[in-house]
């Protein structure tokens, strides 16, 4: 991700350097990075059966791919929580990294294979109430749980957190193209509206993974979150 020198607002967390924030506060934001990585395992647990089941029931390829998706964002979070399961959460930052990377690529590579088999006829989908109120409703959700995640994770100098949220945050994408796929497919019967959004998600899945393995998640350097180096004048927080 290029870097952009930006003037964070006056309601605009930045970056911390392992270390600056008080004992107190620290403990209060890893507390909450967990509920919220707890949160996001429950609800994505359940939206993967229900997707799976409603998507075996309706022969979707877009709600079965959505449910894999959730799967995938399931192995993103248990990354986290495994990183702040720890006393000193900084120490596993990199290997939580490399985790949520491996489950970008994941993503990306189910999104493909299920957009691309639907492309191709292997699967004509019915109608699926079920799969629009799910899919509406992961479109509330996720946009607030990675908001909370992401500004939580700038605050603390979580890198693997901040990663985490773009997961989610490509989660609530998928659920705009789902409910815009299975919309169209029931009002218009284009079976293939959802399909083509789902390819251009999946290469920003990509992008996103080749920047959490490279450590970019944000363009504050993961050498500097994890306190190995002093940040430098040039290094620029751009969180998104």
């Amino acid at each position: 991700m290029t870097a952009v020198p930006q003037t964070p607002g006056p309601s605009t967390p930045r970056p911390r350097i392992p270390g600056t924030l008080a004992p107190g506060r620290r403990a209060v934001l890893v507390r909450r990075i967990r509920l919220i990585v707890a949160a996001t395992i429950t609800y994505n647990v359940i939206e993967a059966i229900v997707a799976l089941v409603a998507g075996s029931v309706a022969s979707s390829a877009a709600l079965i791919g959505f449910g894999l998706d959730s799967i995938v964002e399931v192995l993103s979070a248990a990354a986290v929580a495994w990183q702040f399961a720890a006393p000193d959460p900084h120490k596993r930052e990199r290997v939580a990294l490399r985790l949520i990377a491996v489950s970008f690529f994941g993503l990306a590579l189910f999104v493909s294979i299920d957009a691309a088999r639907a492309l191709l006829g292997a699967s004509e989908p019915e109608h699926s109430p079920i799969g629009i109120v799910l899919a509406a409703v992961s479109l509330a959700v996720m946009p607030l749980l990675s908001w909370f995640e992401r500004r939580t994770g700038r605050e603390l100098g979580s890198a693997s957190a901040v990663a985490d949220s773009k997961q989610t945050l490509i989660c609530a994408y998928l659920s705009a193209a789902l409910l815009a796929g299975l919309l169209l497919n029931s009002l218009l019967g284009w079976a293939w509206a959802d399909s083509v959004a789902a390819l251009v998600i999946a290469a920003f899945a990509v992008r996103e993974g080749i920047e959490a393995w490279r450590g970019d998640a944000c363009t504050v350097p993961v050498s500097v979150l994890t306190g190995e180096r002093e940040a430098e004048g040039n290094e620029h927080d751009d969180c998104c």
